[in-house]
């Protein structure tokens, strides 16, 4: 088939939930995907971060390949001998505590604002979040994420939100109840535009959750495994927080949540309380495996930090040169370009055509979020190809 005849396909059959780009990929290997017609595109937004080191990484695909061998699937009603092995691995590379694992980001912050419900119940149910925060796609994760454009058409939503604006303790401080039981933010926003809060607020937030008995729960979801420089973004700010959702890159291209919750609140959640079919299945879990090798071995948080950096400044030169760029922001290889002008959604599509793979956020906000297994090389290929789709607007 080519690109037209799986285009009719998707129109006749699957539900038009998503805005495509018009590119079907088939191949994927590194920081380079390939589609169904062989043109070859550098891959700097690789599905919203799943692929965090690289597609088709020899390290996951070594894990995957030894689980298939033995058994795909095991129900939670059993053990499984490779589930509490990653669990132990994110323990080690987080805070003490205990691991949930469910399928996506969303249901691991299901399950954080439950674990939160449960502990304040039955008096202290409210969780504050953020303005232009984005918590994924489910009823209570849309009603906690600070968009309205997500909310759109489903009323009623669940109860107990309260939004703040980002970056501003005073506020957080104001909105705090003698119902308040947690708070939830992206240690940085990613949908939001890519906005980094700064390191004393991040740190009057933890105190302020501490003097009060209120949870300090991180959305982790697009931060996780390397993303920023360290294997958690919370590392970045010196504080450690109470609860922690994963996802995305933690299974290398597989589909996986993980919900962390610190000694204390680690066994609010009981047996029968909550529960996930395929969450935490074996073959997902050697994958994860599979991601922490490959960060471990390949000192990839130390490439993660070397090449933010010289993406950073590489963007910076560029937007010396090129007048349609306002700031550079963001952490690592999680950056924000803000564009001078009101609307750049066109930008992504233009620069697909010259073979290079990035997103737009909040419409001015071009992201790039390489692989952290990205090169000195690839950046500059990439820069190459940006630089000319913004020669000619």
């Amino acid at each position: 088939m080519n690109t037209d005849e799986i285009k009719e396909l998707y129109g006749k059959y699957v539900m038009a939930t998503y805005t495509y780009e018009g590119i079907c990929l088939v191949k994927g290997e590194g920081s380079y995907v390939e589609d169904v017609d062989g043109k070859k595109y550098l891959d700097f937004f690789p599905g919203w971060a799943v692929s965090g080191i690289g597609h088709r990484h020899p390290k996951v695909l070594d894990g995957i390949n030894r689980q298939l061998g033995r058994i795909l699937h095991v129900s939670n009603n059993y053990f499984n001998d490779v589930q509490p092995v990653l669990a132990k691995r994110i323990i080690e590379n987080s805070f003490p505590g205990k691991v949930f694992f469910a399928n996506s980001g969303a249901e691991a912050n299901e399950a954080a604002i439950k674990l939160a419900r449960k502990y304040g119940n039955p008096s202290r149910f409210e969780i504050i979040t953020m303005e232009r925060s984005f918590h994924g796609r489910t009823l209570a994760t849309i009603t906690a994420t600070g968009q309205d454009k997500v909310k759109k058409g489903f009323s009623p939503l669940p109860e107990g939100f309260r939004h703040v604006p980002f970056n501003d303790i005073n506020a957080v401080r104001n909105a705090f109840t003698d119902r308040t039981v947690a708070v939830l933010l992206e240690p940085v926003q990613g949908e939001g535009g890519i906005n980094v809060p700064d390191v004393s607020y991040m740190r009057e937030l933890r105190d302020l959750c501490t003097d009060n008995d209120v949870l300090l729960m991180l959305d982790e979801v697009q931060t996780c495994m390397g993303r920023t420089g360290e294997m958690f973004a919370y590392k970045n700010f010196g504080i450690e927080p109470d609860v922690m959702t994963l996802a995305k890159s933690l299974g290398g291209g597989l589909p996986i949540g993980a919900m962390v919750a610190g000694t204390k609140f680690s066994e609010v959640l009981t047996a029968g309380t909550h529960a996930s079919t395929f969450g935490g299945g074996s073959v997902v879990c050697a994958a994860g495996l599979g991601v922490f090798d490959a960060i471990e071995e390949g000192a990839l948080l130390d490439n993660a930090r070397k090449m933010g950096a010289y993406l950073r400044a590489s963007l910076e030169k560029l937007s010396k040169d090129c007048g349609l760029i306002g700031q550079i922001k963001g952490l690592g290889l999680m950056l924000g370009v803000v564009m001078n002008m009101e609307d750049a959604t066109a930008v992504p599509g233009k620069c697909a055509k010259e073979g290079l793979l990035i997103n737009c956020t909040q419409k001015n906000i071009l992201r790039i979020m390489p692989p952290i297994t990205v090169t000195e090389e690839e950046i500059d290929e990439a820069l190459d190809k940006l630089s000319k789709v913004l020669e000619a607007i």
